[in-house]
């Protein structure tokens, strides 16, 4: 019986169509018009995403590409994003890292307002396997001579509004998520430093409960 087939868990490795392989290569022509990639790297990627077979594959030749709002590897397979994924007690409000590093990833509850501050230093938020405390949240991201990393999965909403001064703050990763999907805001000053915001595949869950890894013995504020 046709219910008996098993389904894909993972939306990524669904197999895609002609028009999702051409609506991909029309992303890429107009990422080569903007000067985002060159002519020799449009060929490349228009040759892989013509060869693709899921969309894991599309998503690999895009990753580094703002995503827009009808974008196929945003909106297909999954249609609505999981409400169990949004709610929960955040344990931790606050992120620094003063000459050493903080790590957050796995399944952790993303706050109403999450500052990270990295002075000459390294912050790390993985928000592919966390929760969302409530529908909308706020990262406010500070960046002195360090970096602060944000990883979002491909199906939430992105808004980042942050100002780099000598310095970056990578808005490229803005873009609607799925129907239902949280709306994630990154905000905040990269001086010297960098903020850089990328959309990544999701990971699968792992069973562990994987908690803060700090650089060293370098403790993690809490608010």
């Amino acid at each position: 019986m046709v219910s008996d087939l098993p389904v894909p868990d993972d939306r990524y490795l669904l197999r895609v169509s002609d028009a999702d392989r051409e609506q991909v290569a029309e992303r890429l022509r107009e990422a080569a018009g903007q000067g985002r990639i060159t002519l020799e790297e449009l060929d490349t990627r228009l040759d892989a995403s013509y060869a693709a077979k899921t969309y894991a594959d599309l998503a690999e030749i895009t990753r580094d590409l703002p995503v827009p709002d009808s974008a196929p590897l945003a909106r297909s397979g999954q249609s609505t994003f999981p409400a169990e994924r949004i709610g929960g007690t955040p344990r931790h409000r606050l992120c620094i890292a003063i000459m050493s590093g903080v790590r957050r990833k796995g399944p952790w509850v993303v706050p109403p307002v999450c500052t990270a501050v990295a002075f000459m230093g390294g912050v790390d938020l993985d928000l592919r396997e966390a929760r969302f405390s409530q529908p909308e949240v706020k990262i406010r991201a500070f960046a002195m001579m360090g970096g602060v990393n944000v990883i979002v999965p491909e199906d939430i909403e992105v808004d980042v509004t942050g100002i780099g001064f000598m310095g970056g703050f990578d808005h490229e990763a803005s873009g609607s998520g799925v129907p239902g999907a949280p709306v994630v805001r990154v905000t905040g000053l990269a001086f010297m430093g960098g903020v850089d915001v990328k959309r990544k595949l999701m990971k699968k869950p792992k069973r562990q409960r994987p908690e803060v890894a700090g650089g060293g013995d370098t403790p993690e504020l809490e608010a």
